[in-house]
């Protein structure tokens, strides 16, 4: 056992479990009303807004389950292979986020209040510092 991939792997679950039940909520805040001007393209954007937030869920709960077969069983014949796809796949997602707060419009502490870059951040470090170890 690996206590850099298990420290990453409960991040990555928790994560997993917080964006889906707690996002889901956060999601129905900004869902259209039936009143709403132009509903029917109003509710389809954000239906698939919604569709493409648990997409990142099912990363989440897969990278999860990836990462506790790796630390728990065998199963994996090169397992440092899919630990640094994993650390780079975790970098891209914090690049990318970081990307978009600087291109979206600002507000106060906008990288403090949207700072899953920073989870994104050490769940890579975590991973590729528990490469080989």
């Amino acid at each position: 056992m690996n206590i850099f991939i298990l420290i990453a792997n409960g991040f990555t679950f928790l994560a997993f479990f917080i964006h889906t039940i707690m996002g889901d909520k956060d999601l129905k805040i900004i869902q259209p009303s039936d009143n709403t001007i132009d509903y029917v393209n109003k509710q389809e954007k954000w239906t698939m807004v919604r569709c493409g937030w648990h997409w990142i869920s099912i990363d989440l709960l897969f990278a999860s389950i990836g990462l506790a077969v790796i630390n728990f069983t065998d199963y994996f014949d090169n397992e440092t292979t899919l630990l640094q796809i994993l650390s780079v796949y975790f970098l891209a997602y914090a690049i990318i986020w970081i990307v978009v707060i600087l291109i979206s419009k600002k507000f106060e502490k906008n990288f403090l209040k949207l700072g899953q870059w920073i989870l994104l951040l050490a769940i890579s470090g975590l991973i590729y510092f528990g490469i080989d170890k």
